[in-house]
């Protein structure tokens, strides 16, 4: 069984797939669902961040059960998992645990999310009601999409749409399906967890792993059709802390020291060649991500990102000297606590080569070719590989994500189920 269709398809074909239609009814349906996670709260070490994330994890908490899953069950931290038992004959095959993320991001609005479906798109700008146009001539991948008459989903333009990551659930949730309802496609155990707190960089700070038989996971949170993610930034959060002098500013002259000119000088000598605006690809940068304070105090978070550990180490050299040069300066002072976030998985993931292998010949079977490139940022997946189990991450026809120009590309969403079908096959044979 080579799947339901072959690169040679047409668009048509792919979107009149047996499970399309179920796909697109849960992702429209989850994507109403309010989960935006909090940052501030999770950074305070409350979890899931807001509560409002425990209504999309009943949701799924009870599709599973109906389903006819073992072990479905969500835990006080809000994670939900569920393990589909392994064909028969097929019960001393590896474990597999596909993994997508219920929270969406805080940076825009995830409340009242009103999906629109645009069928067979084909190309042009399209005017979202909220006053806010997705142009072809600005995103590739929405001509491509409208040369090809491809299904898109937007939001109303006034939020998000939240195919960050719920294109990802749904997918998940598709392809359980389809393996139950299809039981000559052979498998081994599949589990399933779905993860809050993902956005806000807290996502496997709890994750329950005693209840993982799998050894190797699979998030599916990525981005556009064919895209295979083996290896992410290191990642680290800086905290500068800033110390003046107060006094009256009609009397200030010599003694006052401003906290808030040593922050805004520290910003504005930041590498400029080294910010995200002014990067891509394997370029690594410093990312100012809050400033705040008064005369006497000042403080600046500044998050730092590189590819490699002696990128990284440079990184929080030039932090500490421009610090120190900033409070020397002003003659004031300045304290520098450096904290990781998450490392590079590609290390992890080479040691297990096996893991990545079985992913591309899903690729290849599902008719795609996969592109790897490199995420410029982390996933769930990045945190896992450091604890031990290794975990590339697979797109989901998300686009434009954390913005209210985000869209969903219908025919990659079934792309990408075919892929998870075929990731199962392939390690059952």
């Amino acid at each position: 069984m080579a799947g339901e269709f072959s690169v040679c398809n047409l668009t048509a074909d792919i979107l009149s797939t047996s499970y399309a239609a179920g796909l697109k009814e849960r992702f429209l349906r989850y994507v109403k669902i309010w989960s935006e996670s909090d940052s501030n709260k999770a950074d305070d070490g409350i979890m899931p961040s807001a509560e409002r994330e425990r209504d999309m994890a009943a949701v799924l908490k009870a599709e599973l059960e109906g389903l006819g899953l073992e072990a479905v069950q969500t835990d006080a931290n809000c994670y939900t998992y569920a393990r589909l038992p392994a064909s028969s004959g097929c019960e001393k095959v590896p474990a597999i645990c596909l993994m997508a993320h219920i929270d969406t991001v805080d940076e825009v609005s995830g409340k009242d999310v009103k999906p629109l479906v645009h069928e067979d798109y084909r190309g042009g700008p399209i005017a979202l009601p909220a006053g806010i146009t997705l142009d072809p001539e600005a995103d590739r991948h929405l001509a491509e999409a409208g040369q090809l008459g491809d299904t898109i989903i937007s939001s109303d333009g006034s939020t998000l749409l939240g195919a960050d990551d719920k294109a990802g659930v749904a997918e998940i949730m598709t392809a359980v399906e389809f393996l139950i309802t299809h039981p000559d496609v052979k498998h081994g155990v599949i589990e399933v967890m779905f993860s809050p707190d993902e956005e806000t960089g807290h996502g496997m700070d709890r994750v329950p792993l005693k209840l993982l038989q799998s050894r190797q996971c699979y998030t599916v949170d990525g981005g556009h059709e064919g895209e295979l993610e083996v290896e992410c930034f290191n990642a680290f959060k800086s905290d500068i802390h800033f110390t003046g002098r107060s006094k009256h500013t009609g009397d200030a002259r010599p003694d006052m020291v401003n906290a808030i000119e040593m922050a805004a000088s520290f910003v504005a000598n930041l590498p400029h060649g080294e910010l995200p605006e002014t990067t891509d690809g394997y370029q690594g940068f410093f990312a100012p991500m809050e400033i705040s304070g008064g005369i006497e105090t000042a403080d600046v978070t500044l998050f730092l990102r590189d590819f490699s550990t002696e990128g990284m180490e440079r990184r929080k050299k030039l932090v500490d000297q421009l610090a120190a040069t900033t409070a020397l300066v002003f003659g004031g002072k300045a304290d520098v606590v450096h904290t990781q976030q998450y490392l590079n998985m590609k290390a992890g993931l080479d040691k297990q080569p096996e893991v990545t292998e079985k992913l591309v010949r899903a690729y290849r079977t599902a008719g795609l070719e996969p592109v790897f490139k490199p995420i410029r940022g982390g996933t769930d997946g990045s945190r896992l590989t450091e604890m031990g189990i290794p975990t590339p991450n697979i797109f989901t026809g998300g686009h434009s994500y954390h913005s209210r120009y985000e869209w969903a590309s219908l025919r990659q969403m079934i792309r990408a189920t075919e892929v998870l079908i075929q990731l199962a096959k392939a390690w059952a044979e």
